[in-house]
């Protein structure tokens, strides 16, 4: 699950980099998020002879979690430890990408969501960095709503890659060694 805003008004802001790291994998795979019945843009893959379906809700950032609970559904996924779900995240500097198993929300109402229609926070998070906005929290609404600047584009376009690697690692080699490869990657140092 990329998680994000619909439409073209938010496209490729910060709040979005989530449904740009799922379209990417989409596109690597060879494959096209398609308008569903489910609320969401979808798309099924093969990888490593493994079923991936790509998922981005179609709903605003707060309701996602509507969207996800009729995919888990839909794709009988009773192992929530099996849901990937990718998202920014403003506790991390810019260009960061952390992969992490349950836990807390930081805040997040996309995974508040999420775990409100799942009754249960156990699924996997890759988190991308979206950095702390200028003027403290009380902008972060103006923050992760607005387009980055180019430099910033550039840095979180990396991320986004990064990301998608990143839920391909899950994938393939499984949560923890996912976490020992990602986690321990320097954070991006910030030009002064």
């Amino acid at each position: 699950m990329g998680l994000g805003n619909p439409g073209s008004r938010y496209a490729h802001t910060r709040h979005n980099v989530g449904a740009d790291a799922v379209s990417l994998l989409a596109e690597r795979h060879g494959a096209h998020l398609r308008a569903g019945k489910d609320l969401a843009l979808v798309a099924e893959v093969r990888l490593g002879g493994q079923r991936l379906a790509l998922a981005v809700p179609q709903t605003f950032m707060n309701e996602s979690g509507r969207a996800v609970a009729r995919l888990v559904r839909r794709f009988g996924l009773a192992e929530l430890g099996k849901l990937v779900v990718v998202h920014d995240e403003l506790d991390l500097p810019l260009g960061a990408v952390r992969v992490k198993a349950g836990g807390g929300l930081a805040g997040h109402n996309g995974l508040r969501s999420i775990k409100d229609w799942l009754r249960s926070d156990e699924f996997v998070r890759v988190r991308i960095g979206i950095g702390k906005p200028p003027g403290g929290k009380e902008h972060g609404a103006d923050h992760v709503l607005s387009l980055p600047g180019r430099r910033e584009r550039r840095e979180l376009d990396v991320a986004v890659e990064v990301a998608a690697d990143a839920v391909e690692a899950v994938l393939a080699n499984g949560v923890v060694a996912a976490q020992n490869a990602f986690n321990s990657r320097p954070v991006p140092q910030q030009p002064v």
